[in-house]
C-alpha cells in the first residue's frame, strides 16, 4: 500500500471534530462528507477488508484526529460509500510524486545529499517542531555517534535510551561500555516501564540536541585513516620513514595508522584468494606484468606468487613469460605499478565488491 502521507486520507485537518456523519437515502439534504469523514470511511473500509495500513507513519495529531472522527461516525449508505471510494481511487491514480512532509521527513530523504552544516541547521528546526519524533533519527545513527551520549548521561536516561533503540543497536552499544556501567544500565532498564510517551520524546529531543550541538567535522575519515590512505601509495622508503617518526612521537597514532595501511606486500595476508580474478579484471596487463616482475626483484616474491597461484594456470604461465621478457625494471616504475594494483583494490573495497581481511585476523600484518 502507498505511504499514507501521500494519499487523500492524509488531509485530516487538526481542527475541531465535525458532527457525527449519518448518511442514508432518507436524509436527502445531508451535506456531502467532509475530507475528514472521507478519510475515516476509507480507513474503516480498508480495515474491514483486513488491509495493513501503516497509519503510525502519520503525525500524531493526524492519527488522533482520524481516530476521533471514527468515534463520531455511525452509518454510511452504499451510495455515499461508492462515491467516496471512487473519488479516493481517482485521486490515488492521479498521484505522480509524493513528498515526505515536514522538515524531519525531508531530512531523511536528503540525507547524504546536502552539506553537514545545512543538515545540522535543519535538524535543529526539526527538533523544535512539536510533531517531530527524535527517535526516528536516533535509531538510525551508528553506534560510534550514540556512544558519547550514552556515556555522558545518567544511568536512568541511558536505560531509557537503550530501551527505545533497536535491539541490535542497543546490544552493540552495551558491549562497548565498561562492565560495571553496562550492568547498572541493564538493571535500570527494569525501571523504565512507567515512562510516559512525552517523557520519552523529551529524552529523545535532548539526546538529539546534544548530537546537533557538536561541530560538524570537516573530514569524514579519522586522522589515522587519512594518513594511512596517503602512505598506502607513497614510496616504501617514505612510508617507513614517516611511520618511524610517528612511533617516536605518538606510538598510539602510529599503531592506528599501521592498521589502516594496505600495501602490495599485504596481499597474501589480507586478500581472499577468490577475489584475485576480480581485482585483476580492473588492472591493465602491462601494469600487472610490471608489478609482478618488480615485486620479485624487490623482495616481494610472496605477493607476486600469491597473485599467480590464484589464477588459471595458462594465464599464470603467460604472465611469467611476459615477466621474463620484460627485463630489468626501475624501482620507481615497479612502485607505481604495485600502487596501481593497491588503488584498484581500495576502489573495489569502497564499492563493497570485496572486503579486506582484518589486521587482527591476518595475524597483525
Amino acid at each position: 500500500m502507498p505511504d499514507p502521507s501521500s494519499l487523500p486520507l492524509a488531509r485530516i485537518e487538526p481542527t475541531r471534530i465535525a458532527a457525527p456523519a449519518l448518511t442514508n437515502a432518507s436524509v436527502p439534504d445531508r451535506a456531502p462528507p467532509t475530507p475528514r469523514e472521507k478519510a475515516a470511511i476509507i480507513v474503516r473500509l480498508l480495515l474491514a477488508e483486513g488491509a495493513e495500513i501503516p497509519l503510525s507513519s502519520l503525525p500524531d495529531h493526524m492519527q488522533a484526529a482520524l481516530t476521533e472522527q471514527m468515534g463520531q461516525m455511525r452509518l454510511v449508505d452504499r451510495a455515499t460509500l461508492a462515491a467516496v471510494v471512487d473519488e479516493f481511487l481517482a485521486e490515488v491514480e492521479e498521484v505522480g510524486l509524493s513528498f515526505p512532509g515536514g522538515i524531519d521527513g525531508a531530512l531523511t530523504l536528503m540525507d547524504g545529499h546536502i552539506s553537514p552544516s545545512a543538515a545540522t541547521r535543519l535538524r535543529r528546526l526539526a527538533a523544535a517542531s512539536s510533531r517531530a519524533d527524535p527517535w526516528d533519527r536516533l535509531s538510525h545513527l551508528p553506534a560510534d555517534q550514540l556512544l558519547p551520549a550514552l556515556q555522558g548521561e545518567s544511568v536512568e536516561v541511558a536505560a531509557v535510551m537503550l530501551s527505545r533503540l533497536p535491539v541490535a543497536r542497543a546490544a552493540e552499544l552495551l558491549a562497548l561500555l565498561p562492565g560495571e556501567r553496562a550492568r547498572r544500565i541493564a538493571r535500570a532498564m527494569s525501571l523504565t516501564g512507567d515512562v510516559d510517551p512525552e517523557t520519552l520524546r523529551q529524552i529523545g529531543l535532548t539526546l538529539a540536541a546534544q548530537l546537533d550541538a557538536r561541530p560538524a567535522r570537516a573530514f569524514a575519515a579519522a586522522p589515522a585513516e587519512r594518513i594511512g590512505a596517503i602512505l598506502n601509495i607513497a614510496p616504501s622508503t617514505l612510508r617507513e620513514d614517516v611511520l618511524e617518526g610517528l612511533e617516536a612521537e605518538d606510538a598510539a597514532l602510529a599503531a592506528d595508522v599501521r592498521r589502516t595501511i594496505f600495501t602490495f606486500a599485504h596481499l597474501p595476508a589480507r586478500i581472499m584468494p577468490r577475489d584475485v580474478p576480480r581485482i585483476l579484471r580492473g588492472v591493465d596487463q602491462t601494469v600487472l606484468v610490471t608489478a609482478l616482475a618488480g615485486a620479485e626483484a624487490s623482495g616481494l616474491a610472496a605477493a607476486a606468487d600469491f597473485i599467480l597461484s590464484n589464477m588459471s594456470p595458462r594465464l599464470a604461465q603467460s604472465l611469467r613469460e611476459a615477466m621474463a621478457e620484460r627485463g630489468q625494471i626501475r624501482p620507481k616504475e615497479a612502485e607505481e605499478a604495485m600502487a596501481a594494483i593497491v588503488t584498484t583494490i581500495r576502489q573495489l573495497e569502497a564499492a563493497g565488491e570485496l572486503a579486506l581481511i582484518a589486521v587482527e585476523e591476518a595475524g597483525g600484518s
